[in-house]
């Protein structure tokens, strides 16, 4: 299945957004640290078969969105920029599903604007004190062990992302050398180095621990591939704790990276949520569209429940 690729305003630049499908309920897909929209290829079609629509969106910062020179890429200015793309994709009500900090942007959202959350799903993801996670901390670590060859551009930002992605998955054959070499492709030679590392800093615990999970109202799936080894272990109990009706599905000998590794149990997991949410109401007949809720204003950079499986 093709999809169709859109530039989207979101303020400081555009991010780039891969549609696939129409009509159906809204699904917003959004990837995680090192990541792009080119992790959901084998989840989006899978819910446009099923008559959704799914959209991939590249974060600000990422695959192949902006750059914005001096641009905030935080997760609390991620969640601002992907209310603004849904205002303007012209949808008021969107299931959104988020991998590792992606997760924390969708966690944001729907605390902050649970008027657009209609469902939440969240996947290996970032979740209390636990940032800037193990994972970012050893790349920032490596960049000082392999400086001399990253201030030369030698093997780009492979030194340092190319460890993390390999251990994103369980299983070695998920992640082969032309998978990681796609990943890293947004960050070849040194600026795309640097701008790695700018997305590293970014990444600030205060922008998801003072969260107030407890206002989540969105229903709420958390997944959960076992074999992650950069998330802290008590984060589904935790989260299944904080947020009111959430329930668990626990996927055994799967890494962080599930819609690499199961994308088929992942779309099925999303569209058995979708499914038990209360109907979405009807457009209006004028239009026959759904009408966007106006986008809250940007600010400026900062100065019990079940186990399914």
């Amino acid at each position: 299945m093709r999809a169709d690729h859109l530039r989207i305003p979101v303020g400081p630049g555009s991010v780039h957004v891969e549609r696939y499908g129409h009509g159906g309920t809204s699904i917003v897909l959004v990837h995680g640290f090192g990541t792009s929209s080119f992790l959901w290829r084998g989840v989006a079609p899978e819910l446009a078969l099923r008559r959704h629509t799914a959209f991939a969106i590249d974060l600000l910062g990422y695959g192949e969105s902006d750059r914005p020179i001096e641009a905030d890429f935080g997760i609390a200015a991620q969640s601002e920029y992907l209310d603004r793309a849904l205002t303007v994709l012209r949808i008021a009500r969107a299931v959104v599903v988020g991998v590792d900090i992606g997760g924390g942007v969708a966690l944001r959202l729907a605390a902050t604007r649970p008027d657009r959350v209609r469902g939440l799903v969240l996947v290996n993801t970032v979740a209390f004190e636990d940032l800037p996670g193990r994972d970012i901390r050893t790349l920032q670590h490596n960049t000082a062990r392999f400086a001399f060859r990253l201030s030369r551009g030698m093997f780009g930002a492979g030194p340092l992302l190319k460890p993390m992605l390999e251990e994103s998955v369980a299983a070695p054959e998920h992640m082969p050398e032309r998978l990681v070499a796609r990943y890293l492709a947004p960050y070849v030679g040194r600026n795309g180095v640097q701008h790695l590392l700018d997305l590293a800093r970014s990444v600030r615990v205060e922008e998801v621990e003072e969260l107030d999970l407890a206002s989540i109202v969105a229903p709420t799936l958390v997944v959960w591939g076992e074999a992650d080894p950069w998330r802290s272990r008590d984060i589904p109990a935790r989260l299944l704790h904080a947020i009111r009706g959430s329930r668990l599905a626990r996927m055994p000998h799967i890494g962080r990276l599930v819609p690499e590794e199961a994308p088929e149990e992942l779309a099925q997991l999303i569209l058995d949520h979708v499914a038990t949410l209360p109907p979405a109401p009807p457009a209006p007949r004028s239009t026959g569209e759904q009408v966007a809720i106006p986008a809250a204003p940007v600010p400026p950079p900062p100065a019990r429940a079940d186990n399914l499986l």
